[in-house]
């Protein structure tokens, strides 16, 4: 596959997945509010029964589409280009027209009195009904596919930056640490190696999501090497007990927070402080602060570009893999900052 081929691939706005519970209760929605304005419409003799049936009809009629979308999905995804959501439309269309004929020519074949109209405008009614629904609806998920799809994009570029960022940094500092070692401290300075080791092969790891137990390694390995090279400036202190470890986060996200904290709450006081990692959790979220000692002298925080990996990239990631429900708070009081980052359980 030569590389303008997986380009116009990657810029591909993926279909909707109306086989989720959120999918089908959006149809199925639609359908009801349909159905309910057409009864309030000027001119319409409101009728339980009439209300009835066709509540019925909409609902059946959206979840038949809904799963037939759903099987053939892997063949629309196929297509070039935008074509996927014209051919799901079609598919729409066209079905609603045979359904609507089929369930016409029933009831007029059994007399059972469910529709009025003749078959033929049934079935144009209908066809015309979901043609419109089903155009706007799709527009709509295609916007809404579009703009997760960018800010995926968004997010994989982060992380490139953050792993980017991470080995110029960090690598400085830990050499020197390691030269300042070798003579006085071997076994210290193999340790800060093979801590570099692991932090850089984190760094440089394909995978998107790794686990709490695997960042909180990650963490600690960062804070060794600090440590090595901060001495007695640099304390740490943790409240972690029986953490979630299998619990799925994005990787690289609290790495960012806890360097902060040294590089910008302990490295510039000449008296240290203390760094203090929390981490607990309960059936719906998990959440881990992060706060260290403020210096005297002014500092630069996160937000402000060239220090830090930004509060900003972490926040975004946290929305993008968990929506609403992730948060990020930020205090500076008390002579401490703290970050705590809240993340819903079983959303990632």
């Amino acid at each position: 596959m030569n590389r303008s081929h997986r380009d116009r691939d990657d810029t591909r706005v993926p279909l909707p997945d109306l086989c989720s519970v959120q999918g089908l209760f959006a149809l199925v929605l639609v359908a009801g509010i349909t159905i309910t304005v057409m009864q309030l419409a000027p001119g319409v003799r409101p009728g339980w029964r009439a209300f009835s049936v066709g509540m019925l009809f909409a609902v059946w009629l959206s979840i038949v589409l809904a799963a037939s979308v759903c099987i053939l999905r892997p063949w629309f995804e196929r297509l070039p280009a935008a074509l996927p959501y014209l051919a799901v439309w079609s598919w729409m269309l066209l079905m609603t027209l045979l359904l609507s004929a089929l369930i016409g020519w029933i009831d007029h074949a059994l007399r059972l009195g469910l529709t009025r109209q003749s078959t033929l405008a049934f079935s144009v009614v209908n066809g015309t009904l979901v043609a419109l629904i089903a155009a706007a609806l799709l527009r709509y998920f295609y916007v809404l596919m579009q703009w997760r799809a960018r800010l995926a994009a968004v997010s994989r570029a982060q992380v490139q930056a953050l792993q980017a960022r991470i080995r110029p940094h960090f690598l400085f500092n830990s050499m020197n640490t390691v030269a300042a070692l070798v003579r006085v401290d071997p076994g210290a300075a193999e340790r800060t190696v093979e801590d570099l080791a692991d932090l850089f092969r984190a760094a440089l790891a394909s995978d998107s999501e790794g686990t709490l137990g695997e960042e909180l390694d990650l963490v600690d390995r960062y804070l060794d090497i600090e440590q090595r090279r901060l001495g007695d400036r640099l304390r740490v202190q943790r409240d972690i007990v029986d953490p979630p470890i299998d619990f799925t986060l994005p990787r690289l996200l609290l790495q960012p927070l806890v360097e902060n904290a040294v590089r910008h709450g302990i490295q510039p006081s000449r008296e240290g402080g203390t760094v203090r990692i929390a981490v607990d959790a309960d059936e719906h979220e998990v959440r881990i602060a992060i706060d260290n000692s403020v210096p005297r002298e002014p500092v630069t925080t996160l937000d402000e570009d060239g220090h830090g990996h930004g509060l900003h990239s972490v926040r975004e990631r946290i929305a993008y893999h968990y929506g609403e429900r992730g948060r990020l708070q930020v205090e500076d009081a008390d002579g401490r900052y703290a970050v705590r980052v809240i993340l819903p359980r079983g959303a990632a």
